[in-house]
Formats: C-alpha cells, structure tokens, sequence
C-alpha cells in the first residue's frame, strides 16, 4: 500500500524529477493527461516552451525582398552556367592534349630516310587538332573573359604549343611565335565576336616544354649518328633557355615557370653529355 501511495503522488506532481537525480540535475517537466515514467506506458513527451505570438509572426524583412531575391537568382544563373563552361572546357583541354601528344609521338618517328613522310603525317594530325578540338576552345571562349577560366584550358593550349613549335622546328629549324599560331586560329572564331587569342603566359610555357621534346629528339639523333643534328638541337635548346632567362623575372606568376627552366637546363646539360659521350668513345 506504501508503494502504491508514492506512485500516486508521483503522478501527481507537476514536475518529476529523474530517478537516482541529484539536486543540481534537470526536473522533467510533463504535460497535463501524460504517462509518468514511472508507469511503463507510453514514453514522456517534454513542452515545448511557448513564444511570444508578435515574435512567431513572420515579419516583412524575414519574408525577403523580390528585387533582392530576383537579384540572386541571377547571380545563380550566371554562376551555374559559367560551372558547366568551364566543365566543358576541361573536356575539351584534355582532348587536345591527348591529341597534341599525339602529334609528338608521331614526330618522334623520324628516321635519316622517313623525315620528309613523318613529317607530313604530323602536320596533318596537328591540322586535326586545331580543326575538331582547338575549335572548341574556341567556340566556348570568344567573347568572353579568357583568363577568368584559364586554368580550365591551359594544359591544353601549353600541349598544342609544344607539339606545334616542335613540328615547325623539325621543318625548318626556327621557333613558331606566337602571332603565327593566334593567326592561325583567326579562321575559326566567329568575326562577329572577340576571337580567342592564346596568351603570352600559356604561349612561354608551351615552348619551355619544347625543350624537353628537343632533347629526347637529340639523344635519338645522335644514336642514329646524326651528331650534327644533334648539335644544332643543342644550339636551339640553348638560345631558348637564355632568352627565356631574360624574360621569366618579367613576369608575375613565374613559379611554374621557374620549374619549367630547371628542367630546361637540365635538358640542355643532357644533349651535351650525350654529344659528348658519342665524341669520346673509342673505336674499335
């Protein structure tokens, strides 16, 4: 009877505190016609603390403004279809730079008695370059910002910049520059826009890489006994590496390219030791 008595006070009361709970622990606080933890029935549903109504009330600044709200939604758009731009870019760069890779390899074929076959070859895979992926590039950047998204495109362009120079090297032994291959893409942008013209900073480390095509290009020279081919290579690799000292403090963002001229002179260094090696080997 004594058990059944406390149970009914507990019920009773208004605040329950909590078994086994101390006097600085929380007091459960039940609502009118619920269980008491105690019973076994259903769990205990705690109240929610009321609020003022005014505050409940959604106020006009809360609402939002439909200027301001049409205001964003145009940032969204905008920012939503720049994304995909640039997705679609990074697509695109990564077709011609396996297509320019392409084109290198191809060029690496030469031989004392090919030159002249794989050499037309390369150039018309080059021309196939410009026509189905460059031409991309193009039609997603004329008239529009191209730095904003350069970094979505530039390995790309850096690729096609190697391969190119390294075509026209092979051919007749100078650097194509960069008017001539923003010329070249002159056909395929739109007249009625601003066309896409390959920056400078893209053009520079495009031809820094050349060099490392030109040394593997010289080492194979050599061991076809074209010695002064190879010296010529050398001589080429050279004047690139001293012209592009002069011209990397010149420019802002130059830590990549400051990689890029390390490995040129160790480039340079390795044509030599080679040619070197070659002229000091006894014959027997």
């Amino acid at each position: 009877m004594a058990s059944l008595s406390v149970v009914a006070a507990t019920v009773a009361a208004p605040h329950v505190r909590q078994r086994g709970a101390g006097a600085g622990d929380v007091i459960c606080q039940l609502e009118p016609g619920s269980s008491s933890p105690l019973s076994g029935s259903a769990p205990k549903r705690f109240r929610a603390m009321a609020t003022d109504v005014a505050a409940a009330a959604d106020p006009p600044a809360a609402r939002g403004c439909p200027t301001m709200k049409a205001e964003f939604a145009k940032h969204a758009e905008y920012l939503n279809a720049l994304n995909d731009k640039r997705e679609r870019l990074v697509k695109a760069s990564r077709d011609v730079t396996m297509n320019s890779k392409k084109v290198i390899f191809q060029v690496h074929r030469i031989t004392k008695v090919n030159r002249d076959e794989v050499l037309s070859k390369a150039e018309n895979d080059l021309a196939a370059v410009v026509n189905q992926y460059i031409a991309k590039l193009v039609k997603e950047l004329q008239g529009t910002d191209f730095w904003k998204l350069r970094r979505a495109y530039t390995f790309g362009v850096q690729e096609y910049v190697e391969a190119a120079t390294l075509c026209r090297f092979c051919k007749t032994g100078t650097l194509l520059s960069l008017a001539e291959i923003n010329d070249s893409l002159l056909a395929l942008s739109d007249k009625s826009v601003e066309p896409l013209q390959l920056n400078v900073l893209d053009y520079l480390l495009g031809v820094a890489d050349l060099s490392g095509e030109l040394m593997r290009l010289a080492i194979g020279r050599i061991s076809d006994g074209e010695v002064e081919y190879a010296k010529t290579i050398c001589a080429f690799v050279r004047d690139i590496y001293r012209e592009l000292t002069l011209v990397v403090p010149l420019m802002d963002d130059n830590n990549e390219m400051k990689k890029k001229m390390e490995v040129m002179l160790q480039s340079v260094v390795k044509i030599e030791n080679v040619h070197i090696t070659r002229n000091t080997r006894p014959e027997y």
